[in-house]
């Protein structure tokens, strides 16, 4: 081991809002609001509080390819959520997802408005809404939950595990990116042996478990994600590669991509989404959310 410094963890931990490097501010070990902040609301009964994250990504593109199955219903409001200035801790966002992290969905379709947060739970509320992209006999709807769950609880090893240690952490620490490169190649491992057999994750159909891995582990092999192709040494799981690009050319995935995303090629970003011609103006000056 080559890590810098040794630590001996304290009797009792406490906060120090000075730690956590180019997170730190967004941070913090307690929950609720630490502002007043209101929502903008806007004209469809579907209301989408986001960032272009992978977990943001999920929801975006599961909208855009609803619409371009043609459900009018799936209409969308999407508003940035700026995470690096602690928008989602303000009440409105809180009051829709008490954990302040994006995504979060208000839908107002119904008698009452109903809130939904946590990707996958959005997703599956959305497949459930529109019949969509949920497979309808038990095994095959199993099949796809099993992976849309699988995602939902690997992920994490591959953002907050490998992608914070990897990328983001003020200091490289040796352990800590062993461990977690050792897991994400396990989880790619994973995805490849299922994908040598099937062309997708639930089988012959692009459902809800696809658009939930895409953002992450199709982003990772095709060089998206930090910068850890080389690394991972990620060609060589050709299936879970051959998969990625099968996704990447969908119009609707490329245009889920572009909607709250703030980084990146300006051609890329589409701060909010209100309407399918604001993928054609990308006017950010007038797609500006009031705050």
């Amino acid at each position: 081991m080559n890590d810098s410094s040794s630590y001996t963890p304290p009797r009792i931990w406490s906060w120090n809002g000075a730690n956590g490097g180019r997170f730190a501010n967004i941070n913090r070990p307690t929950a609720g609001p630490t502002h007043d902040r209101e929502l903008p609301t806007g004209r469809h009964p579907l209301q989408l509080y986001s960032l272009a994250t992978p977990n943001g990504v999920k929801v975006t593109v599961m909208l855009e390819e609803l619409l371009a199955l043609g459900h009018d219903g799936a209409e969308y409001d999407a508003w940035m959520i700026r995470i690096d200035e602690g928008d989602q801790f303000g009440s409105g966002f809180v009051a829709v997802n008490p954990n302040s992290k994006i995504p979060a969905l208000l839908d107002r379709g119904g008698p009452a408005p109903v809130r939904v947060f946590e990707s996958g739970a959005i997703l599956l509320y959305l497949a459930e809404k529109f019949g969509a992209f949920l497979p309808l006999d038990t095994a095959s709807r199993a099949e796809c939950l099993s992976w849309l769950f699988w995602q939902m609880g690997s992920a994490p090893y591959l953002g907050g595990g490998f992608g914070h240690f990897y990328a983001y952490a003020p200091s490289k620490i040796e352990y800590a990116i062993d461990r977690y490169a050792m897991e994400v190649k396990r989880q790619l491992d994973v995805l490849d042996r299922r994908l040598a057999d099937n062309t997708y994750l639930a089988g012959e159909d692009y459902t809800i478990a696809d658009i939930a891995a895409w953002p992450w582990y199709g982003a990772l092999v095709k060089g998206l994600l930090y910068d850890a192709g080389e690394f991972l040494q990620v060609q060589g799981y050709t299936h879970v590669v051959r998969w990625a690009e099968l996704i990447a050319p969908r119009p609707a995935v490329q245009r889920g991509r572009m909607v709250n995303r703030a980084r990146g090629e300006p051609s890329s970003q589409l701060h909010e989404r209100h309407d399918a011609s604001d993928f054609d103006t990308r006017t950010q000056d007038k797609l500006t959310a009031p705050r």
